[in-house]
């Protein structure tokens, strides 16, 4: 199943509940699909949403309202079934926002090109954290609930962990030698993985973040996204428009899953139900793959076979740094971000956003 966009989407993300998948472009433009098995996605509609790019989109309240960040420095709160604007926060950041993720019910966390995280508490209607922590755009983040913390990956090149109890950050990795563009937390926990320009997977071990403990080598191209598929496996969309199926410790590309294009994935998602996986691209098109289909029908795309990584498998480290220390940030200058632009601020207070959602 397919969907054809008039310009380049960069995020998107399945409903909670009911079978629609929502996408968010260049334009600044909002798009809600529905999907099934027997027909392609049926474009329910297509709304302006920012004055910029739409670099990010989730659902939130049970999948009632559309949340989006943009390069114009907003989030905006919108109506699923009308796509029309509940409300909108104009300085949710003084940069332009690249990442967005629910943590909670009640809590949001976005984070801009210059590196700031903040989080948002819906019950208390503000800004409940901010983090300063690195000094490039932020690429990716994921939510630990077990210990309550946020983990990000930058452009500068580090991985960092932010308590949100304690409103610090935990601990933050030395300068590697790319970018990190994706994360997932793998092994019941134990393991952190994150995706370079490279192709290299750098593992870090839980509690153990100065320097990670393995590389896997098995992409050729700019891993840009990935999705846990267990505690074994993971999903990856790389720049050279595959999507592959790979397994961590040990470290292999079990089998290449699908090919979206010739150009780079951008996002990938699953559905409520996993059953089916979602991805855009650059050429500008939605996909939705039936993921059994995908599992137990492997394929072999642009001459893929299944690789081996020859480096340490062990989940012990020899850092003596523990994720309860905290780690002083310090100063370095990254790759610019791989999406540029930057927004206007209002003085509009962040309670009344909160309020009107």
């Amino acid at each position: 199943m397919e969907a054809l966009h008039e310009e380049l989407p960069f995020d998107l993300d399945f409903h909670p509940s009911s079978p629609f998948v929502v996408t968010s472009l260049i334009t600044g433009e909002l798009c809600l699909f529905r999907y099934g098995p027997e027909s392609q996605p049926e474009r329910l509609f297509s709304v302006k949403a920012h004055k910029e790019s739409c670099r990010a989109v989730r659902f939130v309240d049970s999948g009632k309202v559309i949340l989006s960040g943009s390069a114009d420095c907003s989030v905006l709160a919108s109506d699923v079934e009308s796509g029309k604007p509940i409300a909108r926060l104009e300085d949710a950041h003084e940069n332009a926002i690249n990442r967005l993720v629910c943590l909670t019910e009640s809590t949001i966390a976005t984070g801009d090109d210059e590196g700031c995280i903040k989080v948002w508490d819906t019950r208390e209607r503000s800004c409940c954290n901010s983090f300063e922590v690195h000094d490039d755009y932020i690429s990716d983040m994921t939510y630990v609930a077990d210990t309550n913390q946020i983990l990000a990956t930058s452009g500068d090149g580090t991985l960092s962990v932010n308590n949100l109890r304690r409103n610090k950050v935990r601990s933050r990795s030395e300068f590697s030698e790319d970018e990190l563009l994706s994360l997932v937390v793998m092994k019941n926990g134990k393991k952190v993985v994150c995706g370079t320009p490279s192709g290299a997977l750098l593992l870090y071990s839980w509690g153990y973040f100065k320097d990670c403990s393995d590389r896997f080598l098995g992409h050729t191209q700019s891993v840009d996204t990935m999705l846990k598929l267990d505690e074994e496996t993971l999903v990856s969309g790389s720049s050279d428009g595959v999507i592959r199926l790979v397994g961590i410790l040990p470290n292999r590309i079990i089998q290449p899953l699908a090919e979206h294009s010739e150009y780079p994935i951008e996002a990938l998602a699953f559905s409520n139900d996993k059953k089916y996986l979602g991805s855009i691209s650059h050429d500008k098109m939605l996909k939705l793959w039936d993921l059994e289909e995908l599992l137990n029908g492997p394929r072999v795309v642009n001459g893929d076979e299944p690789a081996e990584a020859g480096s340490d498998d062990s989940d012990d480290d020899s850092d003596d740094d523990a994720m309860d220390v905290d780690m002083a940030a310090t100063s370095s200058k990254g790759s610019r971000s791989k999406k540029a632009g930057k927004g206007q601020s209002s003085s509009r207070p962040a309670s009344d956003f909160f309020a009107d959602l």
